[in-house]
């Protein structure tokens, strides 16, 4: 798989955007192992744009780690700093569930009674409603209703 390849534009401005990212993988000791490399993976799918830290003082082991992570995964190396390496890849689409069982949840609403002198505080009541429940003006729980059609339109249907 071919690394992906940005203009210098792109690739500065992924370097601001990673600015305030702490690094989700750290490299140990042990290298490049698969583990690290499926972690890795497994940060671009959720974030896209991180940061990786090798604990490692050579600097050619760093470049080579960087140039090796970026053609396994098909990302784009942005930036290698000291021992941060940050990679870039698209974020896959996420899938939408579409669920046709679910309906409305019961909420909890404040209802607010004022007194009639303005002198005191008002009442404060928490109320369940229901998913076919509202509230009316006076704060009483209604039942939602349906829709009035017009006569002519349900004479058609």
């Amino acid at each position: 798989m071919p690394t992906i390849r940005l203009t210098p534009s792109e690739r500065k401005e992924k370097r601001a955007d990673a600015h305030h990212l702490a690094p989700v993988v750290m490299i140990g000791g042990d290298g490049l192992t698969p583990a690290v490399v499926k972690e890795t993976d497994a940060a671009l799918n959720a974030h896209g744009l991180i940061k990786v830290r090798v604990f490692s003082d050579e600097r050619d082991t760093r470049e080579t780690m960087l140039a090796s992570l970026a053609e396994q995964l098909d990302a784009a190396p942005i930036q290698h700093i000291g021992k941060l390496l940050v990679l870039w890849r698209p974020m896959p689409p996420k899938e939408k569930v579409e669920r046709e069982d679910r309906m409305p949840g019961p909420k909890v609403v404040k209802v607010l009674k004022f007194s009639k002198s303005g002198n005191h505080r008002p009442q404060v009541k928490k109320i369940k409603v229901l998913g076919n429940q509202r509230i009316a003006a006076g704060g009483q729980v209604k039942r939602a209703k349906k829709r009035i059609t017009s006569v002519k339109k349900t004479a058609v249907d």
